[in-house]
């Protein structure tokens, strides 16, 4: 079926699913099970077609230690809060911290320690600023707006120890080999950070508006709750809660050694394939170096909270619910690897290169960032827009001849964009939920600046294209 149009079929099925629902998972299936009854269209030929590409995506050797990765990642997250570290860290901070600039240098300097991924610095800044509120003189939107420029903006853009990386990677990885492109996925995704413009510019418009904005301090609104006396910011989220215990180096010490023992086994595992430096993080296998750190980081951090008296029923009850937490992503992951798969086979990857030569260079890495931006505000998901578009984006970059890197790095940013403006984004809703502020009221606040900051990110990437 090579050059046959139906190979669109699956993706015009999943485009206007995902933003009818407002859910991607629902679009990414139903588009996957019609690619697999065009391949096979018989009455349970498209089904034990889709039951095939799924074992064998489940079944990949690489797809399964990213599966390893994104559990068990997250199941350390578990373990953390039930021990109190993010509830520590916490108190401990909310303790120091008495002005505006000290909470908002914290904001950013914390990035250190907790930009694994974007609830995480959530659940251990938010409540901290909404501690400090009354001394800190922003409305809970702007202050919300600041806390969310230095989550998903910044961990996109951080190689190694998020948990982002393996899906980022895995995605990328998948569309090259649709391609038929033998250059390794790690290295294009840390070539493509530069090109995340949206990130950048959202980033610089957050230090922006801490810390050389002057605000006019309106008084809160009746419906910002958080002013009142009656609010125990305790009960914003489960992490902080006052039953659990206050043990900020519970956090602290495990994030550390993860950190260091990627960055260590990175480096080991790349000397025996480059010299130099900076080659060996290059040549490196970093999955294989990331899923060893963190087993072993959680193989530590369970000796040193036994240590400290912890049980193990418990300890393994919040790795396994923490770990649950994520299965949504792992399932996406699975269903956008068999959407791939189908797409691949039906031919979509020659069909684009076939039939998209006469799109001008110049305009296909803005029209795919504006296209992007749109789908993954209308999604509310990054992961969601990147496993639909970055087939596109690297088909189109094979038919155009415009740098891989680039490509990969306005896809990144297109989904990036409605993970910060999107009312629907998972960014969106638990920080309007820790700051108690109504979500469709705070996700107006940030479309105006969001928009800003995609607006020159269009134009830089314009720009861009007369380089190459």
């Amino acid at each position: 079926m090579n050059h046959n149009w139906l190979s669109i079929i699956p993706f015009l099925v999943v485009i206007p699913i995902a933003i009818k629902t407002r859910q991607v998972l629902p679009g990414l299936f139903i588009g996957f099970l019609v690619g697999c009854y065009l391949l096979e269209p018989s009455l349970i030929g498209g089904l034990k077609k889709m039951l095939s590409f799924i074992i064998k995506g489940l079944t990949d050797h690489s797809n399964l230690k990213i599966l390893l990765f994104l559990y068990a990642f997250s199941g350390l997250v578990g373990i953390i809060k039930l021990s109190g570290g993010i509830r520590g860290f916490v108190e401990a901070a909310s303790s120091k911290i008495k002005t505006k600039k000290g909470a908002l240098f914290l904001t950013y300097v914390s990035t250190i320690g907790t930009f694994s991924a974007p609830s995480f610095r959530f659940v251990t800044i938010a409540p901290i600023m909404r501690s400090l509120l009354k001394k800190v003189k922003m409305s809970t939107q702007e202050l919300g707006f600041v806390i969310e420029t230095t989550a998903t903006p910044i961990i996109v853009l951080i190689p190694v120890a998020t948990a982002f990386v393996g899906y980022m990677t895995s995605i990328v990885d998948m569309a090259l080999e649709n391609e038929n492109i033998h250059q390794d996925a790690y290295s294009l995704f840390i070539r493509s950070i530069p090109y995340n413009f949206f990130s950048f510019v959202m980033i610089l418009l957050g230090i922006y508006l801490s810390f050389f904005h002057h605000s006019s301090s309106k008084p809160m609104s009746s419906n910002e709750s958080i002013d009142q006396p009656d609010e125990d910011w305790h009960n914003c989220d489960p992490a902080v809660s006052k039953e659990l215990p206050v043990k900020p180096w519970n956090l602290l010490i495990p994030l550390i050694i993860a950190v260091i023992l990627t960055l260590l086994l990175t480096w080991w595992d790349g000397s025996k394939k480059a010299n130099g430096f900076l080659q060996s993080f290059i040549k490196a296998d970093v999955l294989d170096a990331m899923v060893i750190a963190l087993v072993i980081t959680i193989l530590f951090s369970f000796i040193f909270y036994r240590f400290q008296g912890m049980k193990t029923g418990p300890l393994l009850e919040g790795f396994i619910a923490g770990g649950n937490d994520l299965m949504s992503v792992i399932v996406l992951l699975t269903v956008v690897w068999g959407l791939s798969s189908v797409t691949d086979k039906l031919g979509f990857s020659a069909f684009i290169t076939s039939h998209a030569g006469w799109i001008p260079a110049a305009f296909v890495t803005p029209v795919l960032f504006i296209f992007g931006g749109a789908v993954s505000y209308f999604i509310g998901s990054a992961w969601g827009t990147w496993g639909i578009l970055m087939p596109l984006g690297i088909s189109m970059s094979e038919a155009a001849g415009i740098s891989l890197p680039l490509v990969i790095g306005a896809v990144f940013a297109s989904g990036t964009f409605g993970a910060f403006a999107s009312p629907l984004s998972d960014d969106t809703n638990t920080i309007a939920r820790i700051l108690n502020i109504p979500v469709i009221d705070y996700a107006k606040y940030k479309l105006k600046p969001a928009l800003i900051a995609a607006g020159i990110t269009a134009v830089l990437y314009g720009v861009t294209m007369f380089l190459f």
